[in-house]
């Protein structure tokens, strides 16, 4: 009998659907990998309440002081550093708030760190390097559902009390499911080239990571309807946002609104509660940490309607 050489993984196999590929005219790769890249949104789609667990885990670390932090490696943990690293500019967050972790540190960001993802111990030393405790929340990357490394991050985190997940495009073994409290397992299948799961993998996970931040910011308070009003006006991008923020919700010329958001230390999301409810930037501040950082629980009104 033949011994078999197909990889048990899904994301390792080989996909049938392109195995021309390498014949391929540039109109036809884009056609090839367009036509494959149409299975990540229903792969996404089918973790729908695990993606919404996973938020609900993130608002509870943020709530209780804790910090969210994405460990993978490769492909996964850029992923991971990159969603984390774009939450400050974005919802005005302390760069502690939510954190990736990536096998090989951060020189992996740039070039590969062959072997590093196999070390199971390091991944353990990095949850203990960045004092994971019972507040925090942590969500193990690992395309292929078997990267050693994200294994030792989980099995620290959970012994540390931490919850934990395990996001993965493959299914992992059971021994890592019984880590975590939370598995979302976008199944994408094989890669159009096969084993490069920065393609149809890198896409569900950044899919999914986007949406757990973005939930667990809006949970609270982060936004007010849609609009971002908890940035801070850190370059001359953000300091047009934030201006034309509190021009859309209340209604003043963009001196006032200026002079609202430097009144209220810089924080869009104080001037609107400042200038919709007479506050001083004291009662504004005190009323949003009653409201548990949610501008709707204090301004009842929502925002203008989109034109």
């Amino acid at each position: 009998m033949t011994a078999s050489h197909s990889d048990p993984r899904l994301t390792e196999r080989r996909n049938p659907r392109t195995a021309d590929i390498d014949l391929a005219s540039p109109r036809e790769i884009v056609d090839l990998l367009h036509a494959e890249d149409r299975f990540v949104l229903d792969a996404v789609a089918t973790q729908r309440d695990n993606i919404a667990r996973a938020i609900e885990l993130a608002e509870q670390a943020f709530r209780a002081g804790g910090r969210l932090f994405y460990v993978g490696a490769g492909t996964s943990g850029r992923l991971g550093v990159l969603d984390a690293s774009e939450c400050p500019p974005t919802f005005g967050t302390d760069p502690e708030m939510v954190q990736g972790i990536i096998a090989g540190g951060m020189p992996a960001l740039t070039q590969s760190q062959e072997g590093a993802e196999d070390v199971v111990a390091d991944g353990a030393a990095a949850i203990t390097a960045h004092g994971v405790g019972a507040r925090d929340f942590v969500l193990g990357i690992a395309a292929s559902g078997t990267t050693p490394y994200v294994r030792g991050a989980l099995e620290r985190a959970a012994a540390l009390g931490a919850h934990t997940g395990i996001l993965a495009c493959s299914p992992p073994a059971a021994s890592v499911l019984e880590l975590v409290d939370v598995a979302i397992i976008p199944i994408t299948g094989a890669e159009p080239v096969t084993g490069s799961t920065r393609m149809k993998a890198g896409t569900a996970t950044k899919l999914v990571l986007n949406a757990i931040s973005t939930g667990a910011m809006i949970r609270i308070g982060k936004t007010f309807g849609n609009l971002m009003v908890d940035l801070r006006a850190m370059s001359a991008k953000l300091v047009d946002r934030g201006e034309r923020i509190v021009m859309e919700v209340t209604g003043v010329e963009r001196p006032a609104a200026r002079g609202l958001i430097d009144n209220a230390g810089g924080s869009v999301r104080t001037a609107i509660v400042m200038q919709q409810r007479g506050f001083t930037r004291a009662q504004a501040e005190e009323a949003l940490r009653d409201a548990g950082g949610v501008v709707r629980r204090v301004i009842p009104n929502a925002p203008p309607p989109v034109e």
